[in-house]
C-alpha cells in the first residue's frame, strides 16, 4: 500500500535528503572560508608576541579547557560501558535504524556507522526475528533493550539471544511466563551481562544512547513502566518509550527530564497508536518531524483515528509497518536524513 496521506505536510520523498542539507553545507562552507581569511590575516606583519598577547592566549587556553571539562554535559564524557572513551568530535558515516515488520508488535534496529548493533524490542515472533536477522546480516548483537515485559516485544527476542548480546537492560520487572523465562535462559548461556534501567548513557561507537527509566510511582504495570531510550549521532535525534502509557508519559513531563525535549527527527509511536498513548502535551515537548507505528492485524483498533487524528493536527508525517513494511531511516550528524520503506 502506499504511504498514508496526511494535512500539513507531504510524506517525505524516498531515498532524498531533508531540503537543509544543501544549506548546512553552505553554510558550512562559508565558515571555514571565513577561518582561513581570519587566520591568513592574523598572521601579517607581527613580531614577537607581547605580554598581552602571551596573556590573552593563557586566558584562551584556560576557557578552552574548561569548556571542555563541561562539554560533556547531559549525554557526553567518560568511559562508556564498551570501555572507549566518548570524544566531542562531530561523527562521521550515518546511523541506520530500521522500523522491522513483525507484524503487531514493537522491534527496532539501529547500527552505528562503526558496525555496533542495538535491538530494542523484538517483536511476537521468533521466526520472523531470525529472517529479519538473517536479511540484514546480524550475526553479533552488542545492546539489547526490552522495553517492556509483554510478548509482542520480546518473544522476538529469544532468537535475537542467539547473536551473543554484551549487555541486556529491562526495567527489572520480571513477567512470570515461558517466554521471559526462555529469553532470561538464553541471554544467561550467552554470558550476556544484565542490567535494569538507571539512566544509563551507552555509546554504540559514535551513536549515544541515553537510557530513559521509568518515573518513580508507577506500580507493576508493564506497559506504565516501559523504558524509553533517546539515541543522539551529532544532530540527529531519535525517541522511542515502548508502550508508556499517559500515566508515565504525563510523569516524564511532571520530572522535567530532559531526554524527552524535542526537536527529534524520528519518534516511534506510544502503544502502536493507542487511544492513551501519545497526547497534545506530550507531543508539544517530543516535537517530532516523523512518526512510526509498529502494527499488524489486531483486535485493538490499532492505530487508533484519535492518534491518527493527533498526528496529522502536529504537521508530523506518519508510517506504518502494516502498510509500509521495514521503515528505514540513514541519519546523517548534520541532521539530514533519508527513508525508504519495503512498500
Amino acid at each position: 500500500m502506499s504511504t498514508p496521506k496526511e494535512s500539513g505536510k507531504k510524506p517525505a520523498a524516498k531515498k532524498t535528503p531533508t531540503p537543509k542539507k544543501t544549506a548546512a553545507k553552505a553554510s558550512a562552507a562559508k565558515t571555514a572560508s571565513a577561518g582561513k581569511k581570519t587566520r591568513s590575516t592574523a598572521g601579517k606583519g607581527r613580531g614577537r608576541p607581547s605580554s598581552s598577547d602571551l596573556l590573552g592566549l593563557l586566558v584562551l587556553g584556560l576557557t578552552a579547557s574548561l569548556a571542555a571539562c563541561a562539554g560533556g554535559g547531559l549525554f557526553g564524557g567518560g568511559t562508556t560501558d564498551t570501555g572507549k572513551t566518548d570524544t566531542a568530535t562531530t561523527p562521521t558515516g550515518q546511523v541506520t535504524i530500521r522500523f522491522l515488520d513483525v507484524g503487531q508488535g514493537d522491534a527496532v534496529l539501529i547500527r552505528s556507522p562503526e558496525g555496533k548493533t542495538m535491538l530494542y524490542d523484538g517483536g511476537r515472533s521468533a521466526d520472523r526475528m531470525r529472517e529479519h536477522m538473517d536479511t540484514y546480516g546480524i550475526t553479533k548483537v552488542d545492546l539489547m533493550v526490552a522495553s517492556h515485559g509483554d510478548a509482542d516485544h520480546v518473544a522476538g527476542l529469544v532468537a535475537a539471544a542467539e547473536a551473543k548480546p554484551t549487555l541486556f537492560i529491562n526495567n527489572g520487572i520480571a513477567p512470570t511466563t515461558q517466554t521471559w523465562k526462555r529469553l532470561v535462559d538464553g541471554l544467561e548461556a550467552a554470558g550476556t551481562k544484565f542490567q535494569k534501567a538507571n539512566n544509563q548513557v551507552i555509546n554504540l561507537g559514535s551513536v549515544k544512547v541515553r537510557v530513559i527509566d521509568p518515573p518513580a510511582g508507577m506500580g507493576k504495570d508493564q506497559n506504565e513502566n516501559s523504558i524509553g531510550i533517546r539515541l543522539d549521532f551529532g544532530n540527529f535525534h531519535a525517541l522511542m518509550t515502548g508502550d508508556s502509557e499517559k500515566p508515565e508519559t504525563q510523569a516524564w513531563l511532571e520530572e522535567d527530564r530532559p531526554e524527552i525535549k524535542g526537536p527529534f527527527q524520528l519518534y516511534k509511536s506510544v502503544h502502536h497508536g493507542a487511544a492513551n498513548g501519545d497526547h497534545a502535551a506530550w507531543l508539544a515537548s517530543v516535537r517530532p518531524e516523523n512518526v512510526v507505528i509498529g502494527v499488524g492485524p489486531n483486535n485493538y483498533g490499532h492505530p487508533t483515528k484519535t492518534a491518527l487524528d493527533l498526528y496529522k493536527q502536529n504537521g508530523i508525517r506518519i508510517y506504518r509497518t502494516d502498510q509500509n513494511g521495514t521503515v528505514t531511516f540513514a541519519g546523517n550528524s548534520d541532521g539530514t536524513y533519508t527513508l525508504t520503506a519495503d512498500r
